[in-house]
């Protein structure tokens, strides 16, 4: 029983080939796409009008040179929302769940961003790892410290987003099956259970949408500080 709790993290495959391109490749399937028409439909509309406030209040405190990224951002957020709803369905696969692909995401972005820095503003871009005003003595030492923490942040990235969406689904799988099992013996306690599992499944739609953001936010982040 330990180890099926764990089986719905693992790829799915169909006769050996593995499906987790498609799962990837649908939620773009799933959005409407823009008309040349004057006059859109409500969903279209809404679509719209929620991107264009996502991108306007990221790129915000970003000078223009940083605007460049907006599609590149705005197009990831609707992406880690897409598939982490989809994810919260029954019977189906969470791609984000696995570390594999959320490192592919964070390394590469922040790996962008960073060479973006040492390219337009290198003196900058390395003053990040000595503050100013540190003592002679502690200077190797920040500078070994603040150069273990600038490479970890995509492996935080990466862990952050594949942790939280994976505790969410194990504990929804955890109530759930308590709830099957004191359903027969003691039922009362069984609607309590599945009270508590329908609040936990509306705290995880929001930690799906939360976590995309702040993903995406961290990216905004780093983009800043090397722009």
């Amino acid at each position: 029983m330990a180890m099926s709790f764990f089986d719905q993290f693992a790829s799915p495959s169909y006769f050996g080939i593995p499906l987790i391109a498609i799962a990837i490749a649908l939620p773009w399937v799933l959005f409407p796409s823009p008309s040349s028409r004057w006059v859109n439909n409500r969903l279209i509309t809404i679509q719209g009008w929620l991107i264009n406030r996502f991108t306007n209040q990221l790129m915000l405190p970003i000078n223009v040179g940083g605007h460049k990224w907006a599609l590149l951002l705005a197009s990831l957020m609707v992406f880690l929302i897409t598939i982490n709803m989809l994810g919260l369905l029954p019977y189906t696969f969470t791609p984000t769940t696995q570390l594999s692909l959320n490192m592919g995401l964070a390394v590469p972005l922040w790996l962008a961003t960073v060479l973006i820095g040492m390219r337009n503003q290198p003196t900058v871009a390395l003053g990040h790892l000595l503050p100013e005003g540190t003592p002679i003595p502690l200077i190797p030492v920040l500078i070994i410290i603040e150069t273990i923490s600038l490479f970890i942040r995509p492996l935080a990235l990466g862990v952050r987003l594949t942790a939280n969406l994976t505790a969410g689904h194990l504990l929804i799988q955890l109530i759930a099956t308590a709830v099957f099992v004191l359903l027969p013996m003691m039922p009362t306690v069984a609607i309590l259970t599945a009270t508590v599992l329908f609040l936990l499944t509306l705290l995880e739609v929001a930690v799906a949408m939360i976590q995309a953001y702040v993903f995406v936010l961290l990216l905004s982040l780093y983009l800043q500080e090397n722009v």
